[in-house]
């Protein structure tokens, strides 16, 4: 699949850089704004990288921006994702909402901290039992390559995930499950202890082949468990744990303002939003699109355009953390996630949307992720790939 796409952004930053490590490769531009991945690409068979998208200089160091009471940072808060998806509440209190990330992330709690007092959110901490990391198997974590690159990247990834559940979900309890490494086997492993945490939603924004993904696929499969996974950020294609059948596939849009209109926002499909045809996973019962056999990519969508970014307290080096401007559907699937965890959990896994009571869905009609001629990479009335059945509209489909 390609791994080239035009990413852009409208406006310009008053800037400060950062170190990022150079293997993150692939920066789009446009007008002397670059966008490059958090996760290097391509990853080994049975291995994973994570779906996020960071906004860079032209030598690929982070920009940063600042944040005070009146200059916000740059990209979408709280708030505004809130308004776009109709989230009147501010979530269920009690409901643990679980990230799974590979390697360690020592300074979550603080980070964490920082975004929530910016916008607002109550405190989430392990003193007052909101927050708690743990490794893959329940214990405490080992904070394993957090002196290396990869560990890094994966840092970022984790703090995007909390915040964008944060952003949804202002009263839910938040748990970090951290893999040894970014293996299928670890990572799964990590979704089990999530599960047996007693987490309602489940959040993973990772993916890669589907080769060999056979020996882990049961990881995914939690009843009563809701379990968001990311659909890919290289368009056309399909990725796991996205092309499980027990999980929600999330895809990506470009969510832009829309004055006059009644809902005062308008979506597109983003083109990089991942999507198609399972060549390994059987097709749920609950999925009737006309044209694919086996398990359909995505099944519903939120914002994950890096020319729409959200903005996110993340680490800029192992010691530091920044503002930054973040897309790929590493914002989607914890936005979704945020959204289940407003209901407190599912009430079906997996299958919830295509259930959902008229209105409760945003239809996206336009944009495309790819050069096919049909619904699997052209959105349009209905169910589409790269958008699923749409975008939350309230809660009520999850």
């Amino acid at each position: 699949m390609t791994r080239s796409f035009t990413a852009m952004l409208a406006c310009v930053f008053l800037l400060a850089r950062a170190a990022i490590p150079a293997e993150a490769q692939t920066i789009e531009p446009l007008d002397g704004v670059h966008f490059k991945p958090v996760c290097p690409d391509p990853v080994a068979p049975g291995y994973a990288r994570c779906h996020s998208w960071v906004m860079v200089d032209r030598g690929g160091a982070a920009i940063v921006s600042e944040a005070t009471k009146v200059s916000p940072p740059r990209g979408y808060g709280p708030a505004d994702l809130r308004a776009a998806y109709n989230i009147i509440n501010n979530g269920r209190p009690g409901t643990i909402v679980a990230i799974v990330a590979a390697y360690g992330y020592p300074n979550a709690e603080r980070d964490l901290g920082v975004y929530r007092s910016t916008f607002g959110l109550p405190p989430c901490t392990t003193a007052n039992g909101c927050f708690a990391r743990y490794g893959q198997n329940g214990g405490p974590p080992q904070d394993v390559g957090g002196q290396g690159d990869a560990g890094l990247f994966w840092q970022i990834e984790s703090a995007l995930d909390m915040e964008m559940v944060s952003a949804m979900c202002g009263k839910c309890r938040v748990f970090l499950v951290e893999a040894t490494t970014d293996s299928y086997a670890d990572l799964g492993a990590a979704v089990n202890t999530a599960a047996n945490l007693g987490a309602k939603v489940i959040s993973n924004s990772y993916g890669g082949s589907e080769v060999g993904t056979r020996p882990v696929a049961a990881d995914y499969d939690h009843p009563f468990v809701a379990i968001t996974a990311s659909s890919g950020d290289s368009g056309y294609g399909v990725e796991f744990p996205a092309s499980s059948p027990y999980v929600t596939a999330v895809g990506g849009t470009t969510l832009k303002r829309a004055r006059g209109t009644a809902r005062g926002w308008s979506e597109t499909a983003w083109v990089g939003s991942g999507s198609g045809c399972s060549a390994l996973y059987p097709k749920p019962r609950w999925q009737k699109d006309p044209l694919c056999p086996m398990r359909m990519v995505a099944d519903v969508s939120a914002v994950a355009d890096t020319r729409t970014p959200v903005a996110a307290y993340a680490p800029v080096s192992h010691t530091k953390s920044a503002w930054q401007a973040f897309g790929g559907t590493s914002v989607s699937a914890p936005i979704i996630a945020g959204v289940y965890a407003d209901n407190g959990g599912p009430v079906l896994y997996g299958a919830d949307p295509y259930f959902a009571p008229p209105g409760s869905l945003n239809d996206i009609i336009s944009g495309s992720n790819g050069d096919c001629p049909n619904y699997m990479c052209w959105a349009g009335p209905g169910y589409d790939g790269p958008t699923g059945l749409g975008t939350p509209n309230g809660k009520a489909a999850f």
